[in-house]
């Protein structure tokens, strides 16, 4: 059986997976690849922690934190859990892992833990059996008294306010209101630890990337589309075996939309509206498919396009090539005109649409970070950020976004109809801008 290597292991299937650029091609992408078993991919994210926990120390300094505290309950698991401790099932009732900045000893890192055993040991202290965590969290603050101690309360996502009322009582009691007078919102710290991407993790992303693609294609072939027969339903639930067959997970339900001539324009929140499952695709209809997978602590988002050729076309009308160039253009804007590290996403994002609207298209930008999770920590290149004159926040450079952005064109070939061309492509951050992962779909993929 072929197995699909991942990071420090070798990435042979990844290269395969890869090899073709441009995407131009309509034959459906290589079969997908075996992932490593569990253990080497175990194996890795472990490797991969050991550098995390190098790097939080100064993380902590540079946000004035001197102790920082994550508590995971069983059955409610800390979203973090998986990103600062070996990723195990932890099944101690309440684990609880700290960080201090110990000043001259450097880093300590303690996990007070019913579930104590030798992964954990290989990242943090295992304090004996027979105290308590109260107790060690008693004398770790006596011993170090931080100035402040971080928690995951107070944020404005999930993963940065995490921390239930019960786990927080639990801490009040155990430090003591002098103690609780010194507890800060852990979120600066949090955003930069998640939105930070070690290099080793790179090459394992680009084949998740690569996998997302494969998987999208194949959706968008006549490998699954029968023209005039199968439903929006059945390219959804073919994504969803195709995750099963790969050993792999998705972060939200794969979305399919058909735009087709004629038909009244559908939206919600504000943009064009996923199609109910029922919908027959026939013949001369746009197809559009928002799909990501979860892998190794890792989330991909993916958005591209399918037409499907009428009796007689050989090809894409020209129309509809004219919008799919048109978001060709606001991609060229923002990710390599306009994004440069320690600029500030705000700005790049009101010079990306002065740049279209000196083009004359008609556009829309909603990019978002990507890595430990789907919709991630760190800037955000988006209408709805500046629509609610959010702080800016500036681009960090070797992080991970999701290019995801529309345009609107009148399609002449469709009796002057609005089309929306909505792409979302994973990138990372280099001094010339954002590059992408795999290439860019350079030509709508066909169904004949």
């Amino acid at each position: 059986m072929q197995r699909w290597k991942v990071a420090a292991l070798p990435l042979v299937l990844w290269g395969a997976a890869c090899a073709t650029a441009p995407v131009r091609s309509v034959e459906p992408a290589p079969v997908t690849p075996v992932l490593a078993s569990w253990s080497e991919q175990l194996a890795v994210r472990e490797s991969w922690l050991e550098k995390r926990h190098a790097l939080v120390l100064n993380m902590m300094r540079r946000h004035g934190v001197g102790m920082w505290i994550i508590v995971n309950e069983e059955f409610h698991e800390d979203p973090l859990t998986a990103h600062i401790a070996p990723p195990l099932p932890f099944a101690g009732n309440r684990d609880i892992f700290v960080f201090v900045d110990a000043g001259d000893e450097g880093l300590k890192r303690v996990a007070l833990s019913g579930y104590g055993e030798e992964a954990l040991a290989r990242f943090f202290e295992l304090p004996p059996e027979d105290t308590t965590p109260q107790a060690q969290l008693q004398a770790l603050d006596a011993r170090y008294h931080p100035r402040a101690i971080a928690l995951g309360t107070g944020g404005k996502r999930g993963v940065t306010r995490s921390l239930t009322r019960d786990s927080y009582q639990f801490l009040v009691d155990a430090l003591g209101a002098q103690a609780e007078s010194r507890f800060v919102s852990a979120e600066p710290l949090i955003e930069e630890y998640l939105d930070t991407r070690l290099p080793e993790e790179w090459e394992t992303y680009r084949g998740m990337v690569a996998l997302t693609e494969s998987l999208t294609r194949r959706a968008l072939s006549n490998e699954v589309v029968v023209p005039g027969k199968t439903t929006v339903g059945e390219v959804r639930r073919w994504l969803y075996d195709a995750l099963w067959a790969a050993n792999v997970r998705t972060w939200f339900q794969p979305d399919v939309r058909v735009q087709r001539r004629g038909q009244e324009k559908s939206t919600a929140r504000g943009f064009l509206a996923v199609a109910r499952e029922d919908v027959v695709i026939q013949r001369g209809d746009l197809l559009h498919v928002d799909f990501g997978i979860t892998h190794m602590g890792l989330n991909t988002d993916w958005q591209k396009m399918a037409y499907v050729l009428r009796e007689g076309e050989t090809e894409v009308p020209a129309g509809l090539e004219k919008a799919l160039a048109n978001t060709h253009a606001l991609q060229d804007a923002l990710m390599l005109k306009e994004s440069r590290p320690e600029r500030s996403s705000a700005d790049v994002y009101t010079a990306t649409m002065e740049d279209m609207r000196q083009q004359g298209i008609t556009a829309m930008v909603y990019s978002h970070p990507l890595g430990n999770q789907g919709h991630a920590l760190g800037a955000a290149i988006d209408f709805r950020s500046a629509a609610r004159k959010e702080s800016p926040k500036v681009l960090r450079k070797g992080s991970y976004i999701a290019v995801e952005l529309n345009t609107a064109t009148a399609v002449p070939e469709w009796d002057g109809q609005t089309v929306y061309v909505m792409e979302e492509d994973p990138a990372y951050l280099t001094d010339e801008g954002f590059k992408f992962f795999v290439p860019r779909q350079e030509a709508f993929y066909l169904i004949r």
